[in-house]
């Protein structure tokens, strides 16, 4: 079994006894280390000061309670956390609770939702708390009932001691166990003996969600609070040139119109009263930059990547000569519009700024970035900000990004009163941060006998930062590579969307993999397996990729999907790494009076150990279902700097009766959970493209599939 060291222990436990019994067990996610702090009465520790970063603790009611630091946007995160607690511990799952943790960077590390990283990087430290308080109940009953330690078991929050059928519940030990030294070592569960990670657990909020209670950023109110909307410029490039609020101001229930910066917030006493004087307003705008339409976006994309500046990601071996001596090369460039976040909960926040202090609550994905922003606006002390995390009525990345947290403190700070900013569903899809489009052109160059022996992309982004990712597969199994990028910068903002990039690179990544296959006259699975065979025996270069894990997805959804056995289905396949995940699926497409319709879709994952089996299942069908909407359906275009779709009367998502049948299957290999929240999205796109292509025989490199000339009026 694997063991906590003295070394591993520093600034790892922290330990509370209270003067009224109970036990209290602080763990800190910053290091795996720990370190007993003395003891000190409970009921003088609210949660918000007590000074860790995730806790354990346990009344003599036998109540274990969770302080979760991660905000929770629905990755299961806070159902997820205290299994793992649980499970060491051995506990009564009947009998935990969790509470959601406010922003504390004294106490906790990565206090962050983002990235698919918050289980791996608090799985051991979670496991050792546990562990620890395990022993401690263990040590406790041992001095009570004059017994070697090691004769004692645990079980359902019990310490048993099966020599004499005495058995005393975890209340029962809790104020005793609280004295016991925490111990230099400790060991964990070997994996086989899991009885609740692996298992399929209710989220923890499920009753709360489904009875209404408030959760949400939506649903707080603070005494004294007023409400505002902001008008923002109605496109790109442009800044506000004058105000009327005349009209505003005379409205029943408003109490200030307030110009800052480039916006124009009403404020008042309720939402409908704000959202109805907003309209009154009349403002008049100034062209400050340049007002770009799609039209603009698509000749930008032809000639950049045909420019001869770009920045060289990742070159391997001799490109040009590979070029030269190819039988066969082949050439394609696929395209993605700009997309909106659409999460269910639009932006709002609440901020407090007092003389004494600022008091921000609502629903962000990173809290202390949040709060530095604040700080530096403000120009104040982060230490001066206090931030209460609700639940994210969604997020996929725009709750990254602080902008309508910085709104509410500075208008709270101009109208000297707390205010909550709400935007509406318009304000969310025209207010920026999207997805950025993006363009790629790919060449492969084939051998006589069908081998791939170079390589070449060039990915061409609006504010997009790096639009490839030069170390993804095939790189590594490619003698001759080259990857490069080109970027645009836009007024029109850009920001993270789940699966950052990938979520569309890996689409056209894996259907150009089917077009190169296709021309070797190769099966597209067994065309990917010589690839990864070729990068296991001749390795070019660095490879960040684990090819075992990736070739474990790619046969465990051939074998599930049947592939290349079925007959009257075409099937896709694609398979992707990402945020230390691997996810292969198999797409059916199935021909209904001509029309393709997709049938079904298989997913392996490989995303290491389980905690949740019924979570993992939904975030792997979650991202499915997010990535085969926005691929088939969603688009966000300019026209003179403005968004042409503002609600979902004219930008699609996708719809209940478009969901095919998902069948999930989970690689168990044992090792340390690798991340769910975003790796299935990716590879959706190109099984489903490389689907239909097999289906029809038409090639879509373009999203959404439903406006492009091949399928046309065909889906939709």
């Amino acid at each position: 079994m694997p063991n906590v060291t003295q070394d591993s222990r520093r600034n790892f436990m922290k330990l509370f006894a209270a003067a009224g019994g109970g036990l209290v067990l602080g763990f800190n996610t910053t290091s795996s280390v720990a370190s007993a702090l003395g003891l000190i009465d409970e009921a003088k520790l609210p949660a918000a000061a007590i000074d860790f970063n995730s806790y354990l603790s346990i009344s003599p009611e036998n109540i274990i309670t969770i302080l979760s630091p991660n905000p929770e946007l629905g990755q299961n995160i806070k159902t997820s956390f205290p299994m793992i607690v649980a499970e060491e511990l051995d506990a009564d799952w009947t009998k935990v609770k969790v509470v959601q943790a406010p922003l504390d960077t004294n106490k906790f590390e990565r206090q962050v939702t983002g990235g698919s990283g918050a289980v791996p990087h608090s799985w051991e430290r979670l496991r050792k708390a546990g562990a620890t308080a395990r022993h401690m109940l263990v040590e406790a009953a041992a001095k009570r009932w004059k017994v070697p330690a090691n004769s004692l078991t645990t079980e359902n929050g019990t310490v048993v001691h099966a020599a004499s059928g005495r058995k005393l519940t975890y209340g029962e030990l809790a104020t005793e166990a609280s004295k016991v030294p925490v111990p230099a070592d400790v060991k964990l569960k070997d994996n086989k003996d899991f009885k609740l990670i692996g298992t399929a657990v209710r989220n923890v909020d499920n009753h709360e969600m489904i009875t209404g209670q408030p959760l949400y950023g939506l649903d707080i109110y603070k005494e004294g609070m007023l409400y505002a909307m902001i008008q923002r410029p109605e496109a790109f490039g442009l800044k506000l040139k004058s105000v009327d609020a005349a009209a505003a101001k005379a409205m029943p229930g408003i109490v200030d119109v307030v110009t800052f910066k480039n916006n124009v917030a009403v404020v008042g006493k309720s939402t409908w009263q704000v959202m109805k004087a907003r309209k009154a307003l009349k403002i008049s705008y100034e062209q400050e930059g340049a007002l770009e339409s799609s039209a603009d976006h698509d000749r930008l994309f032809k000639e950049l990547l045909k420019s001869p500046e770009a920045t060289v990601r990742r070159k391997d071996g001799d490109v040009d000569a590979a070029f030269k001596k190819a039988a066969k090369i082949i050439e394609s460039e696929y395209q993605c519009p700009f997309l909106s976040h659409s999460p269910m909960e639009p932006m709002n926040f609440f901020a407090h700024v007092r003389p004494d202090g600022v008091e921000l609550a609502g629903p962000t994905q990173t809290p202390e970035r949040a709060r530095d922003q604040v700080a530096k606006l403000l120009g104040i002390a982060p230490e001066s900000i206090t931030l209460e995390l609700t639940r994210l009525g969604g997020g996929f990345g725009r709750r990254l990004s602080a902008d309508y947290v910085l709104e509410a403190a500075e208008l709270s700070s101009l109208v000297k009163a707390p205010v909550k900013v709400i935007w509406s569903r318009e304000d969310d899809m025209t207010g920026g941060i999207y997805r950025p489009a993006v363009r790629y052109r790919f060449e492969a160059a084939l051998d006589a006998k069908g081998n791939m022996i170079g390589y070449k992309l060039r990915g061409v982004g609006i504010n997009s930062g790096n639009p490839t990712r030069e170390d993804n597969f095939p790189s590594g199994a490619v003698e001759n590579l080259l990857i490069e990028s080109v970027e645009h910068q836009s007024p029109i903002t850009t920001g993270p969307w789940r699966a950052p990039i990938t979520n569309f690179l890996a689409y056209a990544e894996q259907a150009f993999l089917d077009e190169i296959a296709h021309a070797a006259k190769k099966d597209p699975v067994q065309f990917r397996l010589e690839l990864l065979e070729r990068a296991k025996k001749s390795p070019v270069g660095e490879i960040k990729y684990d090819i075992d894990r990736m070739r474990g997805v790619i046969e465990l959804a051939a074998e599930k999907s049947g592939w290349g056995k079925k007959k009257g289905v075409a099937q896709g396949f694609s398979v992707y790494f990402s945020h230390r995940s691997y996810v292969a699926q198999v797409a059916e497409v199935k021909l209904k009076n001509a029309v393709p319709v997709i049938d079904k879709i298989y997913a392996a994952a490989d995303c290491g150990i389980v905690v949740n089996l019924s979570g993992a299942y939904q975030q792997v069908r979650g991202g499915i279902v997010d990535g085969l909407g926005h691929a088939m359906y969603s688009k966000l275009s300019f026209k003179g700097g403005a968004p042409e779709q503002q609600n979902f009367n004219n930008y699609r998502l996708i719809r209940l009766k478009e969901v095919p049948e998902i069948d999930v299957h989970f690689v168990n290999n044992g090792i340390d959970p690798t991340g769910l929240g975003e790796p299935a999205l990716p590879p959706t796109g190109g099984a489903v493209a490389n689907a239909i292509f097999k289906a029809t025989g038409k090639r879509l490199r373009n999203q959404p599939f439903v406006e492009q000339p091949e399928l046309k009026n065909v889906i939709g």
